[in-house]
């Protein structure tokens, strides 16, 4: 029986980030430059997202170039840029057919202007859409995300919009990237590694973690709906106990 059919479609995550890992290793295995391993790891976001589209997913977040990986070598860099808004561009059509919304999380300030300008394009050219949310994570870092919602905080503090008794977890929730989104109740990473690498560490506080030896290029559609079968599988407790749930 096929992974789809055994999803129970009434406890569907509203919500999965996906760590995209191996794309450099997928490609050195095969003897080729990185660079291939990311052009190859496409097609496995295309089939992710229709996938998610398929069995009613709310939110979807990528991880697709982290606030560290600036510090790459300046080639792959910009194949990656290069790579990330092209397939946008091209996928434009996709996503429209779908009802995707593209979203971006992160440090776009460090994006170069011709980048930044192209992504805002693409932004609205989906923005009418209110079927699944695709928010991809570019030049993110969840520590900064964090320092910059405590000066947000701070801020509103300083000028007196805000006071201190007041602050809770709302109130952070609303300052960080993601505001708007819920929290993911399933986080996926591929690749064999078992590191959160600095994603989405306030905003996965209660999810369920899954991962896959599977390197980026080969995860496919029916690896996403194993995840969210061995997710649906799981009790979630919530610091409770199984007899305070039942």
């Amino acid at each position: 029986m096929a992974y789809k059919d055994q999803v129970d479609l009434l406890k569907i995550p509203k919500h999965v980030a996906i760590i995209m890992d191996g794309n450099g290793r997928w490609a050195k295995g095969r003897g080729k430059l990185r660079v291939f391993g990311h052009h190859s790891g496409v097609t496995s976001v295309r089939d992710v997202v229709e996938a998610s589209v398929e069995i009613g997913m709310g939110y979807l977040t990528l991880y697709a170039f982290s606030a560290e990986n600036w510090n790459r070598p300046r080639l792959e860099v910009t194949a990656i840029m290069e790579l990330l808004i092209n397939t946008m561009q091209k996928e434009i059509s996709m996503f429209t057919k779908n009802n995707v919304r593209l979203n971006l999380i992160g440090n776009l300030e460090m994006l170069p202007p011709k980048y930044y300008d192209q992504w805002q394009t693409a932004l609205e050219q989906t923005s009418g859409n209110n079927g699944l949310t695709l928010t991809l994570a570019i030049s993110y870092g969840s520590r900064l995300e964090l320092i910059n919602a405590a000066k947000k905080i701070a801020g509103r503090v300083k000028t007196g919009d805000l006071k201190i008794d007041d602050i809770d977890e709302t109130v952070v929730g609303e300052s960080l990237y993601t505001a708007g989104i819920p929290d993911p109740e399933l986080l996926i990473r591929t690749s064999g590694e078992y590191r959160i690498s600095n994603f989405l560490l306030w905003q996965i506080a209660y999810a369920e973690l899954y991962f896959s030896t599977k390197l980026w290029p080969d995860f496919r559609r029916e690896d996403l709906f194993d995840a969210i079968i061995d997710y649906q599988k799981r009790e979630r407790r919530f610091g409770m106990t199984s007899d305070q749930l039942n």
